[in-house]
């Protein structure tokens, strides 16, 4: 099961954390007489669990790398109180529920599988992957914009419950944090029985040098009532939560307190949040004005096109930061999806010329959105983008801050992909939305249903939810 590098997403467990990792675990003073780990790579955890003064009875471990299992089948041969079985085997191959225990008794599932997308050992070439499903249950679009492309560890977590549910496992697995909430999700959406869950932090960095929000998650699978509510603690030392983790419908809440004071807020707000203008092809299509009437692109090339197709930019930076006087700018090739661009060929010549020398850019768009449509052609544009007013905010930041967007010099200022908006019909609306979206129960009301560590901690779903006055 394991990579052969950090770069594929394998990282090794440092055996300190590992000390850690079963401190934290045994607090609660339960013992497990079974243990299985289902990714063993180099036997750090086996290691680990042998040196507890109560070690368990037997060891179950599961590896498809030849080298890491033939040094786990040496740690075996060494051990003297602890039976260790070592198969090498892909993962997603082994009918978990069919080992061959000898010892009974309570179940523990521990390691850390790999941290890598089913994308990446694709193009890796590794056989190594689950079985192809849609393992979230996504519409189409979502596919297409890449959110199919879940962890690796996500299927490990889910092919673990599936199998053992029977057997009232505890699992405890290092992973990415948001895998950790995805987990939550799925379990809550397939009423998977499990309860006293918890997420501990880790410094990913510290261990790992993996700039990624990381923790330990640890679950128990239950006959008793199923509670999809977990605690969060900032480290494996802590043993009370700062916060909880609960499921308020069908999304997912980080401070479930904060939440229940602003909860009235939900609903579904009566205009439609718009993302900024996709393209693809930043090189090309982004410029910076280095003087008036004069712009370049990221080449480093003096850019001279029409200047209808040119407006000013903002992106998550800018946004965040109130730079409104960015010297950015976008060309914007259609008004709408899908519109035909060979019009301008003879309508934007120079710009039609300058979109043909750098051609390449484009062609090596991968992105379903851009295949069979015509050439250069954009997503995210419509009657909105070119909205005069506008109450927008940045999606990379975990801390809310709304921004009304007019125009400038007559052009309506346009903003990228990591950016959302409301696209508003005067001033005086844009005005109204702004303060509604910057007060205090509003901004609280979003502070309660954001991961600082995710990739885009504000999203168009959360800012959709709000439910704006009248």
């Amino acid at each position: 099961m394991a990579l052969p590098s950090p770069a594929c997403g394998d990282f090794p467990t440092p055996p300190d954390l590992v000390t850690a990792v079963l401190r934290c675990l045994q607090v609660r003073g339960d013992r497990w007489p079974r243990v299985l780990e289902p990714t063993c790579g180099t036997g750090n955890f086996i290691r680990g669990l042998l040196a507890l003064t109560d070690p368990p009875r037997e060891i179950w471990a599961i590896e498809a790398n030849t080298d890491y299992v033939d040094q786990v089948q040496y740690l075996a041969q060494q051990s003297v109180q602890t039976q260790i079985w070592v198969r090498q085997a892909h993962l997603f191959d082994v009918p978990l529920q069919h080992l061959p225990w000898q010892t009974s008794g309570p179940l523990l599932v521990m390691g850390n599988p790999p941290w890598v997308t089913n994308a990446r050992l694709g193009s890796l070439g590794s056989a190594n992957l689950p079985a192809k499903r849609n393992l979230r249950r996504l519409r189409g679009i979502d596919a297409l914009t890449g959110a199919s492309n879940f962890d690796l560890a996500e299927a490990v977590w889910c092919k673990l419950i599936e199998d053992l549910l029977e057997q009232c496992p505890t699992i405890a697995l290092l992973c990415k944090t948001a895998v950790a909430r995805r987990i939550l999700q799925i379990a809550w959406e397939r009423q998977w029985p499990i309860g006293n869950g918890a997420i501990h932090t880790i410094e990913a960095r510290r261990w790992f040098g993996a700039a990624v929000g990381a923790c330990l998650f640890h679950l128990e699978i239950t006959s008793a009532t199923p509670c999809y509510e977990v605690g969060l603690y900032p480290d494996l030392e802590i043993d009370c939560p700062t916060s909880r983790l609960s499921l308020a419908g069908k999304k997912l809440i980080a401070n479930a307190t904060l939440y229940q004071q602003f909860s009235f807020l939900e609903g579904r707000s009566g205009i439609i949040w718009r993302q900024g203008v996709k393209h693809d092809a930043a090189p090309v299509m982004e410029l910076t004005q280095k003087g008036p009437g004069r712009f370049q692109n990221q080449l480093g090339e003096t850019v001279d096109i029409e200047p209808a197709y040119l407006y000013p930019l903002l992106k998550s930076s800018d946004l965040f930061r109130d730079r409104s006087g960015s010297q950015r700018a976008v060309i914007v090739t259609q008004t709408r999806l899908g519109q035909d661009t060979a019009h301008l060929e003879k309508e934007a010549p120079r710009l039609w010329r300058y979109l043909q020398h750098h051609q390449a850019f484009f062609a090596r768009r991968k992105s379903s959105l851009y295949q069979n449509k015509p050439a250069f052609s954009m997503f995210g544009v419509g009657d909105y983008t070119f909205s005069p007013y506008k109450v927008a905010i940045a999606g990379f930041y975990a801390e809310p801050r709304f921004r009304l967007l007019t125009s400038v010099h007559d052009r309506p200022m346009l903003l990228d992909d990591t950016c959302y908006f409301l696209p508003c019909h005067s001033l005086d609306q844009a005005q109204q939305i702004q303060a509604f979206l910057s007060s205090p129960p509003c901004l609280g009301f979003i502070q309660a249903q954001v991961f600082p560590d995710a990739k885009r901690p504000i999203t168009k779903k959360l800012l959709q939810s709000i439910q704006l006055p009248d």
